[in-house]
């Protein structure tokens, strides 16, 4: 194989684990691990390896399912409210919950319901049937009974009722033992301050938790340089006491990516690229010894080796357990905005959820194979299949859930045009009531508004000036919005607008005036955000014409990203809101104020669950915190405009 690995094929997933499967029978791979006995408080999250049977009933004898007194049924056949029977001393037993039933005595009476005479007889005025508040003997249990069946992952439940069925250990299977090798030259420990070119091993980390996750022993391996017989070395050495390796990063096909030609070196190369995005460059083999074990080369961004872990290393970690992968539930959504995908590979989306009007609403995060936050921040997992092109706004779509529905129902969402306040408004709720969110996407005023209009979203953040009339958002809602439900205005602040520049303004920038000066490099927003439309007016009122700007047509969807490509010199200025160059150390240049407003529909501005915000935007220690971002003035936050 050429030093420089060419991808083998585009395996489709399913195709690529059933390959990798077969590779590891074939190689002599075990195909469970071995069997252990844990002490049953050591259990939970085990997988049985033999059936657990019960050594005793339970309970063991029949008790009394309640305080009372026990009695025979036939004593109190005649029992009625107006002719209550009388029980004497030596016909009743008093017992309390978990009592043995005396022999003889047949029910209990609850001890509310029975009447002490003087004479200490007990006064019935109902009859009850034989066995009333009797737990007979093996009612939850009995002696020989199947508990548990092999291959069962066992549960806090599992463990209390084995106990009770008389074990006191369980035989289950050893947890599989994952060993991870991060690999490349640029890569640095945690905790380093890297410099630039040079990556933190969080991969390494994530992919440690997840394993651990699915209930595996994992260890991490120092750093690998990108030598491919260091890397042969690490992994031999590591195959020799795992049940899976996992290389991180060199899986592609560059100059310094030797993973497949590693693998293929040290035992079988059976797949080496699946029809899966993110997560192309896959690697799958087994590494020869003693013992053969599975090698998975994953990819070295952190949503591509995410996801690498839960196709691949998960369901073949499950199997050496002999149990089940484990499922996540699934639910309906409506997507927020249109989601274009490529054909030809199975599209992994990561999206946020909420619940609008009684219909949970997905909305797709950044999908950048290195954009960790996607991660951090998904609600959900939705699966483009390889044949399809996309989904178009509003389409119902089948989405994994990685959080409860009953958290998502607590979720206000947000879309539209992006401000920092958002951020600090979620990051308040929460601190403030664990069980509300604020889940905010950035798409523009427009695809705000558009997204009130269908019902996708509880609010939307906008600030769309219209050059008319120089009036911001009303006439966009009035001409979007026209004909649909009522719709409510709500004032969040004025925000200051202005050019973002390195320290020190290097370029002598003063103005908007300067732009279109050679040389100049401009980094601008998205089409449809409300800084666009304020760049587009403020070019035409000078006659400017944006061709002229060099930079014009590169894009970004947040003020912060705007301002982070300004402070690593990728840019000369962008325009943004002071909050986000203060938060980057950039001088700033004014160019506006600006109102920025909430629009939602009417119906939904009443509702409890946006309670907590409108209460929040009321105190006057988070509007102090919001002014101390800078360029911002709550004078008149939570002022209804409409």
């Amino acid at each position: 194989m050429a030093a420089n690995s060419p991808f083998i094929s585009d395996v489709p997933a399913a195709e690529a684990l059933a390959a990798w499967r077969d590779a590891c029978a074939d190689a002599g791979c075990p195909a469970r691990v071995e069997a252990v006995s844990v002490a049953l408080e050591s259990a939970v999250g085990r997988v049985t390896a033999e059936s657990v049977w019960a050594r005793w009933s339970s309970p063991a004898f029949d008790s009394a399912g309640m305080d009372g007194i026990a009695v025979r049924a036939a004593d109190t056949v005649r029992a009625t409210e107006t002719n209550p029977v009388l029980i004497d001393p030596e016909d009743f037993w008093a017992v309390d919950t978990g009592d043995p039933v005396p022999v003889g005595y047949d029910a209990v009476v609850m001890r509310e319901h029975v009447h002490l005479t003087a004479s200490g007889q007990a006064e019935l005025r109902a009859a009850v049937p034989p066995y009333q508040h009797v737990r007979s003997i093996g009612e939850d249990i009995s002696a020989n009974e199947l508990l548990l069946p092999e291959g069962h992952r066992l549960r806090p439940v599992d463990v209390a009722a084995a106990a009770a069925a008389g074990a006191t250990e369980l035989v289950v299977r050893r947890q599989p033992r994952v060993v991870i090798i991060p690999t490349g030259d640029e890569i640095r420990p945690i905790g380093s301050e890297p410099k630039p070119g040079e990556i933190l091993d969080t991969n390494s980390l994530m992919l440690a938790a997840q394993a651990r996750e699915v209930g595996c022993d994992a260890e991490v391996t120092g750093i690998v340089a990108d030598d491919p017989q260091l890397i042969t070395e690490a992994l031999i050495a590591a195959a020799s006491d795992a049940d899976l390796v996992i290389l991180i990063a060199g899986s592609s096909a560059g100059r310094d990516d030797y993973t497949a030609r590693v693998v293929q070196s040290a035992g079988t190369l059976a797949v080496h690229g699946v029809a899966v995005r993110p997560g192309h460059p896959v690697v799958l083999g087994v590494v020869d010894g003693p013992v053969a074990t599975p090698v998975l080369g994953a990819p070295g961004y952190p949503v591509s080796a995410a996801l690498t872990f839960d196709i691949f290393a998960a369901p073949l970690l499950a199997s050496l357990e002999g149990a089940a992968p484990r499922e996540r539930a699934t639910t309906k959504a409506r997507l927020a905005r249109k989601l274009a995908s490529a054909i030809g590979s199975d599209d992994w989306v990561r999206v946020r959820l909420g619940e609008v009007e009684g219909e949970v609403v997905a909305t797709p995060l950044p999908r950048g194979a290195g954009v960790l936050t996607s991660l951090v921040r998904a609600d959900g997992l939705l699966v483009v299949p390889s044949g399809q092109e996309g989904h178009h706004a509003g389409e119902q779509v089948d989405v994994e859930l990685l959080r409860g529905l009953g958290e998502v129902g607590r979720t206000i969402v947000a879309i539209g045009s992006h401000d920092l306040i958002l951020d600090v408004a979620a990051s308040r709720l929460r601190a403030d009531d664990p069980l509300i969110s604020l889940a905010s996407s950035n798409v523009g005023s427009l695809g705000g508004l558009v997204a009130v209009r269908d019902g996708l979203c509880h609010l939307a953040g906008s600030h769309l000036l219209e050059p008319e009339s120089g009036e911001y958002t009303l006439p966009y809602v009035d001409r979007l919005l026209a004909g649909g439900p009522e719709i409510a205005v709500i004032r969040l602040v004025h925000r200051e607008q202005g050019l973002l520049v390195a320290s020190g303004n290097p370029t002598g920038i003063a103005g908007i005036d300067d732009l279109a000066q050679p040389g100049l490099r401009y980094v601008n927003r998205q089409r449809g955000a409300g800084t666009r439309a304020l760049l587009d007016f403020e070019l035409d009122r000078r006659g400017i014409d944006p061709s002229s700007i060099s930079g014009y047509s590169r894009e970004e969807h947040t003020h912060l990203a705007v301002a982070a490509a300004v402070a690593a010199g990728r840019a000369d200025t962008g325009l943004g809101i002071r909050a986000a160059a203060q938060a980057f150390g950039l001088d700033f240049i004014p160019v506006a104020w600006e109102p920025y407003d909430l629009v939602l529909r009417a119906s939904v501005a009443d509702d409890d669950l946006l309670a907590p915000l409108w209460a929040l935007m009321a105190r006057p220690d988070f509007q102090a915190e919001v002014e101390r971002l800078g360029g911002y003035s709550c004078e008149e936050m939570g002022r209804r405009i409409r």
